[in-house]
C-alpha cells in the first residue's frame, strides 16, 4: 500500500468516525427533545432549546469535523485541545473519561494530522448530510406525536374516572411542585396540602396523599381517553392498551416535569416514579428529578 493511499485512509477514517460520533448525537437530540424538551408556549422558544441543549454537541462535532476537512492541522489540534480540557473536566485520567472520550479524542486528531481527504467536497457532505439525515428520521415520529398532545388547560383539581378507579387530584400548586423533590419531601408535601390544595401548612392535613402506582397507572390518559393501564406488581411493569402521553388531565404540557413520585415502596431506600409515557420506574428516595 503506498504512502498516499495510507494517508488517504487515515482521513477518511477520521470522515467516518466523526460523522459517527455527530450522527450518534444527532439521535439522541431528536429523541431527548421530544421526551423532556419541547415544553415552552412560545415556538421559537422551543427552537432555541433544541438546538442550545439537545443538538449543540451534534453541531459541535459537525462544525470541528469542516474544520478538520478543510485544514487537517488545525482540526487536529482542536481534538487535541478538547482531550486536554477533558482531562481537567472529568478528574484528570478517570478509567471511564480515559477510555471513552480522552483516548478516542486524541486518537480522531491524529487521523486528521497525518491523513488526507481527497476529495474535500465530499466529505463534507458526508459530514454533513448523514447527521442531518438521522436528525429527520429521528425526530419526524416524536415531533409527530408532541404536535398532536391533548392540553384542556385546565389545572384545577377535577375528578379522573375510568378503569376502576375514581380519583379526585389536587389543582396546579405545592402538590405539584416543579423542582426537583425527594420522596420524602414529595410525599409530605401532600400531607400538609390545604384542603383546597392550594397552599402547605405548618400541620399535618391528611386530605391528599401521593397515589400508588396501581392508582396512577390506571388513571394515565391518550387524547382525552383512559389509557387502559394494568400495573403489574409480580414484574413491576405498566401495561397499556394505548400507551399515554405527556397530556391533561395528569400532565402539563408547558412543564418541565416529566416524573412524578408515587406512594409505592419497592424497600426502605427506593419508591416508584412514573414518566408520563406510562412507565414505571424505581428510583432512590433521596433522587430529585
Amino acid at each position: 500500500m503506498s504512502k498516499f493511499t495510507k494517508t488517504q485512509f487515515l482521513g477518511w477514517l477520521g470522515v467516518g468516525i466523526s460523522t459517527i460520533i455527530a450522527s450518534f448525537w444527532a439521535f439522541w437530540g431528536a429523541i431527548e427533545n421530544f421526551h423532556e424538551g419541547w415544553y415552552y408556549a412560545s415556538l421559537w422558544q422551543n427552537f432555541g432549546l433544541m438546538f442550545v441543549q439537545y443538538l449543540s454537541p451534534m453541531l459541535l462535532f459537525i462544525l470541528i469535523a469542516l474544520l478538520a476537512i478543510q485544514f487537517p492541522k488545525v482540526g487536529a489540534a482542536l481534538h487535541w485541545l478538547a482531550a486536554l480540557l477533558a482531562i481537567g473536566f472529568f478528574n484528570a485520567f478517570s478509567n471511564a473519561a480515559t477510555f471513552l472520550i480522552i483516548i478516542p479524542v486524541i486518537g480522531l486528531g491524529s487521523l486528521y494530522w497525518f491523513g488526507k481527504l481527497y476529495p474535500r467536497k465530499i466529505a463534507r457532505r458526508v459530514a454533513v448530510g448523514l447527521p442531518l439525515l438521522v436528525l429527520v428520521v429521528s425526530g419526524i415520529s416524536p415531533a409527530i406525536r408532541v404536535s398532536q398532545r391533548y392540553d384542556d388547560g385546565n389545572l384545577n383539581a377535577r375528578v379522573i374516572e375510568g378503569n376502576s378507579v375514581s380519583l379526585t387530584w389536587a389543582p396546579a400548586g405545592p402538590g405539584w411542585t416543579p423542582e426537583g423533590t425527594n420522596w420524602d419531601t414529595a410525599r409530605k408535601n401532600c400531607e400538609y396540602l390545604d384542603e383546597n390544595g392550594l397552599a402547605l401548612q405548618k400541620n399535618y392535613q391528611g386530605t391528599w396523599r401521593l397515589p400508588s402506582v396501581d392508582e396512577a397507572v390506571r388513571s394515565m390518559t391518550l387524547h382525552g381517553v383512559n389509557s387502559g393501564g394494568i400495573w403489574d406488581e409480580e414484574n413491576l411493569v405498566a401495561v397499556y392498551d394505548n400507551p399515554p402521553d405527556k397530556e391533561s388531565p395528569l400532565w402539563d404540557i408547558h412543564s418541565q416535569v416529566i416524573y412524578w413520585w408515587t406512594a409505592t415502596e419497592i424497600d426502605t431506600e427506593k419508591a416508584c416514579i412514573i414518566a408520563y409515557d406510562g412507565k414505571v420506574w424505581p428510583r432512590q428516595k433521596t433522587f430529585g428529578p
